[in-house]
């Protein structure tokens, strides 16, 4: 062992982020000197072309089998493709070969890699629950566009109108941070900050990504197929983690592993992730201009900070107008109020109308006066009375 750690020892050449995070892990898990001794002897070693030193990669036999990647499905679950990369069948479970996992692994981390270090750009798939919280962290970790919420039919075959609703999705955003929204009407506002909410939940991964990907990392390619038979298509690499009922055919770099267990999908998204770093790390001492996918250049920042600034100059100027406007339009009903005359008031003045307290049903009810002569048997015609007569 002490061999072993003069060996490793003896290696120079420049430490990488992830190697430096890796000799941390090691070396906090009990004696540094047992520690290193192990991650020597016990590593896959990977070349470095540009310095001529070995590095160890960041996963071994012992994570691997306390992540559970070598479990698989139920044996009525799976796909006889997937024999060659299965080691036998324990209580109606496949296990898969680890052997074949971490030799597979090795080539695909060493593809992202230098992928990367050329400066393409892996895009993150995974949609199901276990998975989308890995995809959506170890992608930001390393920079990459992912897609963990939904995959859009057409997001790669059809990525021109994909992409017309990704430049839809900022442009609303610079809207917003312009207080476009609050100039305007309620049910307007409302409308768009549902539309941008919907945006962001499907396409905010892919906010950066300004062409297609040199190549698509897959957790679950079962569930994925529509993501991996586009791929397929437009002739991009597939990297993909592929468990027993899986289709190892269309996926150019596999992975043999479990793609359920969240501990197996967290090791491998990190697996992944860490190749990506190592080849920004590379890009970076070649001299290969690598940005972030999200992070912005200061030309596009400058670009965006002067749209916001005339959005916000429009913004202003319309809402002055419309209180204009709105101040015309008042002081106009308030005059045209003034020269309208009072209905309320009557036409002659001082002129008032008597109201009788008794209405027209009581006023046709109430016998007639009495006549000055007294009370007399007058017919029903108001003449006069027989006696009345006979006097005469």
């Amino acid at each position: 062992m002490r061999s072993i750690l003069r060996q490793a020892q003896a290696c120079e050449g420049p430490v990488s982020p992830v190697q430096q995070r890796h000799i941390h892990e090691l070396t906090s898990r009990g004696d540094p000197t047992v520690a290193a001794a192990q991650a020597a002897s016990s590593s896959v070693q990977i070349f470095e072309p540009w310095g001529g030193a070995f590095m160890s990669a960041v996963v071994t036999m012992s994570d691997l089998l306390a992540a559970g990647v070598h479990f698989g499905h139920q044996t009525r679950r799976w796909n006889p493709k997937m024999e060659r990369f299965l080691w036998g069948e324990r209580n109606g479970i496949y296990i898969i070969d680890l052997r074949q996992t971490l030799e597979l692994l090795e080539n695909a981390y060493a593809y992202v890699r230098d992928t990367v270090a050329r400066g393409g750009t892996i895009l993150f798939v995974g949609t199901k629950r276990q998975a989308q919280y890995p995809i959506e962290r170890h992608a930001n970790a390393c920079g990459m566009p992912y897609v963990n919420q939904r995959w859009l039919g057409g997001m790669l075959t059809n990525f021109r109108t994909i992409r017309g609703r990704v430049d839809k999705m900022l442009e609303f955003e610079r809207m917003r941070s312009a207080g476009d929204f609050d100039n305007m009407p309620k049910k307007e506002a409302l409308l768009h900050t549902r539309e941008l909410i919907k945006l962001q939940r499907n396409l905010n991964g892919i906010r950066n990504m300004a062409k297609l990907p040199d190549a698509v990392f897959v957790l679950d390619t079962p569930k994925e197929h529509i993501a991996v038979a586009e791929a397929v298509r437009l002739k991009l690499p597939v990297v993909a983690v592929a468990d027993s009922n899986s289709d190892p055919d269309p996926i150019t770099y596999v992975i043999p592993g479990n793609d359920d267990a969240i501990r197996s999908t967290q090791l491998l998204c990190r697996v992944i992730a860490d190749a990506a770093l190592e080849g920004r790390y590379m890009a970076e001492r070649s001299g290969v201009a690598v940005t972030p996918a999200g992070e912005r250049s200061p030309e596009e920042a400058a670009r965006i900070a002067a749209q916001q600034a005339e959005a916000q100059r429009a913004a202003m100027a319309e809402a002055a107008e419309r209180e204009a406007r709105i101040a015309a339009d008042q002081a106009r009903k308030a005059a045209e109020a003034a020269a309208v005359p009072d209905m309320r008031v009557g036409d002659a003045p001082g002129a008032s109308a008597e109201v009788s307290d008794t209405s027209p049903e009581d006023a046709a009810e109430s016998p007639a006066p009495a006549s000055p002569g007294g009370e007399g048997d007058g017919s029903e015609d108001g003449g006069p009375s027989s006696e009345t007569q006979g006097a005469a």
